[in-house]
């Protein structure tokens, strides 16, 4: 495994991002890693390395880079409540255009396959950046993503209908961000937009299961669950 820390040239600043890919081979497939709220952390970095392994070259950029350099929320003491505010659609949409002149330039890099996974505040940032640049994402995965559906004239599932990749979206059974009948009125636009996409429940597991480090919430067998489904999107659209 190969990891370095870059800053990616924005037009509000350099964004600092940890990346990471296989030692030997290449050039290697593109997954855009979004952070969740509580920003970029050891246990991001170690879910990073997993993709990697997988035969991926993974992006994880500090999302948080226009408030600060340090690569955790709590490090400037702001909450992470404090840092998501100063986060929207179209803000990340800018910097995922700098992740994508970013990933063009790597020759380890295979830019003309990409997918992306974002976690909690991340989900619907994955589905705007697929639908935001319909030709560049093969597949995208939101994990318990949040503001999927909102009232704004940015929400994301307004964009389901430019949307090209496979699209995959986890759901935890008791999620107190995302409320079940939200979900369903969110899956019945996707149903409608026509997407190729697959929506699933986890049993049993509350928001941030994924993370083996939210002892409040990690569920084992449904994070293994995630990873199967997400190396599963990963080499039905990133390969070959």
């Amino acid at each position: 495994m190969i990891e370095s820390l870059c800053n990616i040239e924005t037009a509000e600043g350099k964004m600092g991002s940890f990346i990471a890919r296989p030692r030997q081979g290449g050039p290697f497939p593109v997954v855009l890693f979004y952070m969740d709220s509580l920003g970029i952390r050891e246990e991001l970095r170690d879910m990073a390395r997993r993709i990697a392994a997988a035969g991926y070259y993974v992006v994880l950029p500090n999302l948080y880079y226009r408030r600060t350099r340090q690569p955790a929320t709590t490090q400037d003491g702001e909450s992470a409540a404090q840092q998501v505010r100063h986060l929207s659609v179209s803000t990340v949409m800018r910097d995922t255009a700098a992740m994508l002149a970013y990933v063009d330039g790597q020759s380890q890099a295979n830019a003309k396959s990409l997918g992306a996974v974002g976690y909690c505040m991340s989900g619907a940032f994955v589905l705007a950046a697929a639908g935001s640049y319909p030709d560049r994402f093969k597949c995208a995965a939101s994990i318990y993503g949040v503001n999927l559906l909102t009232q704004g004239d940015d929400s994301p599932h307004l964009l389901l209908g430019r949307v090209r990749g496979e699209l995959y979206f986890a759901c935890a059974e008791f999620d107190d961000y995302v409320p079940k009948h939200i979900m369903d009125r969110f899956e019945a636009h996707l149903a409608a937009s026509g997407s190729n996409y697959h929506l699933e429940w986890y049993p049993g597991t509350r928001h941030g299961f994924a993370f083996p480090e939210r002892q409040d919430a990690y569920d084992r067998a449904g994070a293994e669950l995630h990873w199967e489904r997400l190396f599963a999107l990963f080499r039905r659209n990133l390969s070959g």
